[in-house]
């Protein structure tokens, strides 16, 4: 296989860009830069291709060594023929790699093996050729009582023994079954006996038949969460046949091994037994491995969707619109232990501290709001950050008083999602910062610091404890690490980083830097000031000419020596903006912003055989808004005043509300009442959506109406389609949500078959 042409067919490019594009990741150049900085050599392969590339190249890659592993082991063997080598050759799965290696891979004695030893494949050869031979007299040849074949069963026994392994060494017969299953077998649940009560959340799935080629990815890992917690009991159904396992009769498998041997039943004396032999190699040893193949081919499937579905979320949260530097109130909402509340200045730097006792029991009210208008008014604060958790609302509320009392402060309040704060505040990376605080006002600070930057934020917090993802505890954690990993540093660099003020855990994911070169940066940062330029980050401790050039591009430095290092333009195309500069007759501040002029060059005046179009294109671009910003403009939802609680909500409610997380059977809303509601995809837009991120992302704040309110499970549903009515009674309003009992349909046979409610109740199945 040659993994350059493979790679160029899978992303629609040309084998030269594939090839530039892997040599530059072999010389350890990041995603990021060679997306941005490198285009002239890939043809402009973006992040998203590149990161595929990344991927599917250390697959092959690993294909490739196993391929050749085979290859020599059975080269050693000295059964390696040209068909052989061929069919080994041509694999483009790991899956049909080993399908092939099967017959050859060194294996412990199995009971077809002592058969072999003992002389008996000829009589199985034999029948096979000549079924009109009586087995048991066939058999009474190959007698050898010190071989264990003490009479013509066992000996029998022995020869069906080594058709089971030659059906299930048979690659082209066992992948075409595997492909056929695929493609029509059924997923089937059923309750485990005694489990109905404890298992209850899984109830959609007690009596339950899917197409496993068809069952999403949160369904089948549903699936799997009720076998592990042993709950559901899972099969694999075929139509018209029984459970694989339990198959008796003569069924589309059997006939399919039986074909693949020349097996047929015309009445001969061996057919039976041929027949039955076929059967137990089916039951017996094809059909569970199979079923065990095909379940891991769904959980794996529906892993890379769920990790794919957490990457998108986690960039939208990301890249979601920061407030900027402005002095900002943080409140920790709480009700016994009060309200933690801090003030950060402009940088995010702690000024301040207060614990205030609003609610019950003490009910401090005046109080409290005259303590938050001191502080306020003490540190000029603009924003007031309250977190999401429990008596948010009730903090929220207290915050529209004091701004009603003092409506010369000029505050504006903010509730924002605080998922993640906890972790932080317990963490090293928190305790180191602020040794001798309180872990519940390091919480505060979180919340308070993500309205001015969240991305600059969130960075510190393990991506997978953000919780935007759907059963991310069950999915492959090192592939879910890498894939959050790779968001965050495409995030990172797509926004671009200020290296006077950036902490380390941000500077870590700027490309090319390490933990310990960032550490490195605030260390010579804070011992020498700020940097004046980009170059004199070379003077940092370790940090070479390969580092710089990878990071560069993506550091700012505001107020520096030289304006173009508060762009992005990369330091080693200074000398093009030298020449626009000079073909302009400008000084680069009078050049940088002049929108006219730029757009008036041809970018073909400036390139070199270094630089080509694409990067001139895109100098000029970044010397109209240099810096820019990618993130949208900041504003934020505002809730309803007196709905606070799911007693509160009533069908046909028009609320605001912000998209909290986005999973492909709809999209979870926080309407202010401390339980989310979910818009189902049918309920997303007037028309078909087939994807819920066409409609909505993480962040959005969106308008909605109330479908139906179920407080006993504390399930919210939602609708976007505003001009749709409401139903109120119990039945239609469960109707109207997609929480109808599980109907009871009929498969092609004809037999009775139930599936999950297809929108709230199956979506709420879910355990974050």
């Amino acid at each position: 296989m040659d993994i350059i042409e493979t790679l160029a067919g899978e992303l629609n490019a040309r084998p030269a860009q594939i090839t530039a594009a892997v040599e530059l990741l072999d010389g350890g150049a990041t995603v990021p830069f060679i997306a941005r900085y490198r285009k002239e050599a890939t043809g402009g392969l973006d992040d998203t291709r590149l990161r595929h590339l990344e991927e599917r190249l250390a697959y092959l890659r690993e294909l490739e060594e196993r391929r050749e592993v085979v290859l020599r082991s059975i080269e050693e063997q000295g059964k390696l023929d040209d068909d052989l080598r061929e069919a080994i050759e041509a694999a483009e799965t790991k899956t049909r790699l080993e399908d092939l290696y099967a017959p050859y891979k060194p294996k412990r004695r199995t009971r077809a093996q002592i058969a072999r030893e003992a002389g008996i494949e000829p009589l199985l050869d034999a029948l096979l050729d000549d079924p009109a031979q009586e087995p048991e007299a066939a058999a009474a040849g190959f007698i050898d009582a010190e071989a264990g074949f003490a009479d013509a069963e066992a000996v029998l026994e022995g020869a069906r023994q080594i058709f089971m392994e030659r059906v299930a060494e048979a690659a082209d017969l066992v992948g075409a079954l595997r492909e056929r299953l695929w493609e029509e077998a059924e997923l089937t649940a059923k309750v485990i006996d005694g489990q109905a009560r404890e298992g209850a959340k899984f109830a959609d799935y007690f009596d339950y038949r899917e197409p496993i080629k068809r069952i999403p990815s949160h369904r089948a890992l549903a699936l799997f969460r009720g076998r592990a917690e042993g709950v559901l009991r899972l099969g694999l159904h075929l139509p018209g046949q029984d459970d694989l396992e339990e198959a008796d009769a003569m069924g589309i498998c059997d006939r399919a091994i039986a074909a693949h041997f020349g097996i047929r039943n015309e009445g001969r004396a061996a057919d039976a037994w041929l027949a039955a032999a076929v059967r137990w190699a089916w039951r017996v040893k094809v059909a569970m491995q199979l079923e065990t193949d095909l379940n891991l081919r769904l959980r794996e499937r529906a892993e890379e969707e769920a990790i794919r579905v957490f990457g998108e979320n986690l960039r939208d949260l990301l890249l979601a619109a920061p407030a900027g530097p402005r002095p900002v109130m943080g409140l920790d909402p709480g009700l016994r232990t009060g309200v933690k509340v801090v003030v950060i200045d402009a940088t995010g730097k702690l000024l301040d501290t207060a614990v205030i006792h609003p609610h019950a029991p003490k009910k401090r009210w005046d109080e409290s709001i005259e303590t938050l208008a001191q502080l306020a008014r003490r540190h000029r604060v603009e924003l007031v950050s309250i977190g999401n958790g429990t008596a948010s609302r009730e903090t929220d509320r207290l915050v529209q008083d004091l701004i009603c009392r003092h409506p010369e402060l000029r505050l504006t309040s903010l509730v924002v999602s605080e998922a993640g704060a906890s972790v932080y505040s317990a963490s090293a990376l928190a305790a180191k910062e602020f040794p001798d605080l309180d872990v519940s006002f390091r919480g505060a600070v979180s919340i308070a610091r993500r309205l001015q930057d969240p991305l600059a934020e969130l960075v510190k917090i393990e991506p997978k404890a953000i919780g935007v993802g759907q059963y991310q505890h069950d999915v492959n954690a090192h592939k879910l690490a890498r894939k959050l990993d790779a968001v965050v540093e495409d995030c990172v660099n797509a926004v671009g980083v200020e290296v006077n003020t950036a902490s380390a855990p941000l500077l870590s994911r700027v490309a090319g830097l390490s933990p310990t070169l960032a550490e490195n940066i605030v260390r010579f940062r804070e011992a020498h000031g700020a940097f004046a330029e980009r170059r004199d980050l070379l003077k940092v401790p370790r940090l070479g000419p390969r580092a710089f050039e990878q990071a560069a591009g993506f550091l700012r430095i505001m107020q520096g020596a030289n304006p173009l290092d508060a762009s992005a333009v990369h330091p080693e195309a200074y000398p093009v903006v030298e020449r626009i500069l000079e073909h302009t007759g400008r000084d680069i501040r009078e050049l940088i912003g002049d929108s006219r002029l730029l757009r008036s060059l041809a970018a073909n005046d400036f390139t070199d055989a270094t630089f080509g179009e694409p990067t001139v294109r895109d100098i000029l671009r970044e010397l109209e808004k240099p810096g820019r910003d990618p993130r949208p403009e900041f504003r934020t939802a505002r809730f309803r005043e007196g709905v606070e609680t799911l007693a509160d909500l009533e069908p046909g409610m028009q609320l605001e509300g912000v998209i909290t997380n986005v999973t492909n059977f709809g999209a979870f809303v926080d309407i202010g009442v401390h339980q989310d509601g979910l818009v189902h995809i049918s309920k997303l837009s007037d028309r078909f959506v087939k994807d819920p991120r066409e409609v909505v992302k993480a962040g959005d704040v969106v308008q909605v109406k109330v479908l139906e309110v179920d407080a006993e499970r504390k399930r919210i549903a939602l609708s976007m389609r505003l001009d749709e009515k409401a139903e109120r009674t119990k039945g239609k309003a469960r109707k109207a949500a997609g929480t109808s009992r599980p109907q009871k349909r009929r498969n092609r046979t004809g037999e009775k078959k139930r599936t999950p409610g297809t929108a709230m109740a199956a979506a709420f199945a879910r355990v974050k």
